[in-house]
């Protein structure tokens, strides 16, 4: 039997350990000049962390690590994935990856910050850096 969501996650972890710690080391430099541990501004974290993926060349090395996570499921990609939507996209907690293969959608998650909401609703949510990057695969 096969197990998508696990094949992906381990093949990830195994040959994609430095984009993994690339990640990270991007998360890192974003939080950094911050005063506090969080920030309200998600646009700066999520456009930092984009144009640091960027400058490192991590985000034109995604769409590989998703195609090779596709074909660690044993499945194949309807088309080649690119370094933008809807493959890849860098939201305020980290990169997600996603493809459409014959199960369903597999959503890959490198969470490296998260949402803190108030319990004020009048307040803005904040953002967190983790400590380190989780990451999180899924079949939806």
């Amino acid at each position: 039997m096969s197990h998508p969501v696990r094949d992906a996650r381990r093949r990830i972890q195994t040959d994609h350990a430095p984009i993994v710690a690339g990640i990270d080391a991007c998360a890192d430099a974003v939080a950094d000049p911050w005063d506090t541990s969080r920030t309200t501004d998600s646009h700066a974290v999520a456009d930092g962390l984009r144009r640091l993926l960027e400058e490192t060349g991590i985000l034109e090395a995604l769409p590989g690590v998703l195609a090779d996570a596709v074909e660690a499921t044993g499945y194949d990609l309807r088309a080649s994935p690119v370094a933008g939507p809807p493959y890849v996209v860098v939201t305020s907690c980290g990169p997600v990856l996603r493809a459409t293969i014959d199960p369903g959608r597999l959503v890959i998650r490198f969470d490296a910050f998260e949402v803190v909401r108030d319990s004020d609703p009048d307040r803005p949510s904040a953002y967190r850096r983790l400590d380190g990057t989780q990451l999180e695969v899924s079949l939806e």
